[in-house]
């Protein structure tokens, strides 16, 4: 592709799911369909966390903020997709795409780390339930929460920084049904080694961190179990020797 086609762009061209006339109509229900379902399942149960008293514990806090995250970055893709299923212009702004990329990102950035808390949580109830609600007090719930969405805002904005850089683009159009990082980059006409290595760099740390976490919570609380049942065994088995 020649130097002379790279221009700096106003807009992009989203292409969708499916250009065949005849799958609009299936798949415009069908999304709305799964859109409409996560829509009430995360509203409503954040509603009824809120509303019920009984359900203001650890696990139903983190719980919530969680039907949070995934009702909002359903909510930043599928409208605009349904839209497009049967517009015709399928264009969305520059600054629209990288909100929506950014927004997208961190949601999703702090899904990821809200699930490694919530495995945490899990440890610290079944491992040390006598002191499971001074452990998780009020105070470090809220920490938790906001260090999930912070990890996800700073991740969000390093990538979005280095996508503002790309001066040029070879084209506007974009082979996917919202605007992601990688599609981004393939278009773009300048050096993107520091994009991809910093998109590498970040994907590998936070999965390495939070896989981490889940599992050495989930091994903990099975070592729990295993060591808990052993011990019984081996009580009762002196108890019937003596």
């Amino acid at each position: 592709m020649g130097k002379e086609n790279c221009t700096a762009l106003a807009e992009f061209i989203l292409l969708g799911l499916s250009d065949v006339p005849e799958l609009r109509v299936g798949l415009f229900l069908l999304f709305l369909l799964i859109y409409g379902v996560m829509f009430l399942a995360n509203l409503g149960m954040i509603a009824l966390i809120q509303v019920c008293f009984q359900l203001h514990t650890p696990m139903y806090f983190f719980l919530s903020h969680l039907s949070f995250v995934d009702f909002c970055y359903s909510s930043i893709i599928v409208p605009k997709m349904l839209a497009n299923i049967f517009s015709k212009d399928k264009a969305i702004s520059f600054l629209g795409c990288m909100v929506q990329f950014y927004l997208f990102c961190t949601c999703v950035v702090t899904e990821v780390f809200l699930l490694a808390v919530m495995a945490y949580d899990r440890f610290v109830a079944i491992c040390n339930p006598l002191l499971y609600m001074v452990t998780m007090s009020q105070k470090l719930r809220v920490e938790l929460a906001s260090c999930c969405y912070f990890c996800g805002t700073v991740c969000s904005l390093i990538h979005l920084c280095l996508a503002l850089r790309i001066p040029f683009y070879r084209s506007n159009v974009i082979n996917h049904f919202f605007c992601d990082l990688p599609p981004l980059l393939s278009l773009a006409c300048s050096n993107i080694t520091l994009n991809e290595a910093l998109l590498f760099l970040v994907t590998i740390l936070n999965e390495s961190v939070t896989i981490v976490i889940i599992l050495t919570s989930y091994l903990l609380i099975l070592f729990f179990f295993n060591f808990d049942y052993f011990l019984k065994i081996y009580l009762l088995l002196l108890y019937f020797k003596f």
